[in-house]
């Protein structure tokens, strides 16, 4: 399963996991968010709720594909945020593991807060 975010000139494609919750966000597509920053990571609202994962992480790679369910968005993060304590992401909460962005998670920065980006199937 594989999805398309678009912002602008921005496109990335995530590669998702067989996981309740990633058939799910899957299922959900087409839908468009408002774009937020959390130091370097983009969130994003989805129609979808779940509920957090028994292998739920807070400390995640750059570039996985993550689902924010006390905010029911996806959360992507491509480097540090205000939580970190290394160069890795830190998320404000356990997050349940979606999948990975394939290529250079780095091009999540140049989708700014506010900007809408529409998430769809790849």
């Amino acid at each position: 399963m594989k999805l398309r975010l678009a912002s602008g000139k921005v496109a990335v494609i995530l590669e998702l996991l067989d996981t309740p919750t990633a058939k799910a966000v899957f299922a959900a597509a087409p839908f468009e968010s408002r774009a937020q920053t959390w130091g370097e990571e983009v969130y994003l609202t989805t129609p979808v709720s779940a509920k957090l994962d028994s292998d739920a992480r807070q400390v995640v790679d750059p570039g996985t594909v993550c689902f924010w369910t006390e905010g029911d968005a996806l959360a992507l993060p491509y480097g540090r945020t205000p939580m970190s304590t290394d160069a890795r992401p830190k998320l404000a909460n356990p997050c349940n593991v979606l999948g990975k962005v394939i290529g250079d998670p780095e091009m999540l920065s140049k989708i700014k807060a506010g900007t809408t980006v529409k998430v769809e199937r790849a």
